[in-house]
């Protein structure tokens, strides 16, 4: 009887283990940061000290958008970005702290720091979104400096493409360069949590090239391009801001993990949903999501092949390795 007993004990115990989700990595100790595609590593090293002293995920996230946005120069993010087809470089940004406030600009022309104007919306307005000439007139009227960012290298590859004026949305264009240019990313989506466990994230970009004059992406929008909540985790996306708009995309994120999921089996599995609703489009382009739980977990998944991302903490490094992304098309499309 004893015997019988102990295995039915035995066989219920190993059944509620094979429930549980899977985990990808043992919790992390104290402060993370991670970020999306190749230059993470750079947005990261800029917001690790920030940890490192003990300062909050919300001032480190904000930190490694900023030198995103004007330290380097790359087609899609920043003073250096691709204008749409008008010729217009127009920048788009969010960040959200963990305890659900959150700040977003969008369509912001000649304002160098567009998430630190989205944080100013964030602290400063009772809004959450401001977009155009609104957007601009507040962040000058907050101390931010109007300066032209259109660079003459951004400007002569707009004249190029004018000469066929073809806009098709390209699979991984992200780690494509543009002709002179040292690198090309996309979005940067950063997250972190610090010493304390709370957590923050950022996204920033200048939208996808030659867009039409007025089009926004995910990016600036919370629930879409990033969510973040201090009780799960935070994710952020990257690719065509248009499914990640469809699915809810960051938000749907958190709230599998909020189920139990894994950082990385809920961005697979929101993944998968924009694959069902969308099959063939879904072959076309590029669709990345990065998360962390709040136990400092960390996952990734993506449509297709090519989704990098980095992550620093407290660990001896070192911390310029780039991290794959499964995905779910394995014939990497460039």
């Amino acid at each position: 009887m004893g015997n019988r007993r102990q295995f039915l004990q035995a066989s219920l115990l190993a059944a509620g283990a094979a429930a549980l989700p899977r985990v990808e990595s043992a919790p992390a100790v104290g402060a993370r940061v991670v970020s999306t595609w190749d230059f993470g590593v750079g947005a990261n090293a800029v917001a690790w000290p920030v940890l490192a002293r003990g300062g909050s995920a919300l001032d480190a996230v904000e930190a490694g958008a900023r030198w995103a946005e004007a330290d380097l120069c790359n087609p899609t993010v920043g003073r250096c970005g691709n204008p749409d087809r008008d010729g217009v470089l127009t920048l788009d940004a969010s960040i959200m702290d963990g305890d659900g406030r959150c700040g977003a600009v969008a369509a912001l022309q000649d304002i160098a720091h567009p998430v630190s104007v989205a944080r100013a919306v964030m602290e400063k307005t009772p809004h959450v979104m401001l977009v155009g000439e609104g957007a601009q007139q507040f962040a000058i009227a907050q101390g931010f400096e109007k300066t032209p960012l259109l660079t003459e290298q951004a400007r002569a590859a707009w004249r190029e493409w004018l000469k066929t004026s073809k806009y098709e949305p390209q699979i991984n264009a992200e780690r494509r360069m543009r002709p002179g240019d040292s690198s090309n990313h996309d979005t940067l989506g950063i997250l972190a949590r610090d010493a304390q466990g709370r957590l923050a994230g950022a996204c920033t970009t200048s939208g996808m090239a030659w867009k039409l004059h007025g089009r926004v992406g995910d990016s600036p929008i919370v629930g879409a391009g990033l969510y973040v909540d201090n009780d799960v985790g935070a994710a952020t996306a990257s690719g065509v801001g248009e499914e990640m708009i469809r699915n809810a995309a960051s938000f749907l994120v958190v709230e599998l993990m909020r189920q139990g999921r894994s950082p990385v089996d809920a961005c697979r599995e929101a993944i998968d949903r924009v694959v069902r609703k969308r099959p063939e489009a879904s072959k076309r382009l590029q669709v990345c999501f990065l998360a962390m739980n709040k136990a400092g977990e960390v996952g990734a998944f993506a449509l297709h092949r090519g989704f990098v991302y980095a992550v620093q903490d407290g660990t001896p490094g070192p911390h310029d390795r780039l991290h794959d992304a499964a995905s779910v098309y394995r014939t990497e499309q460039t």
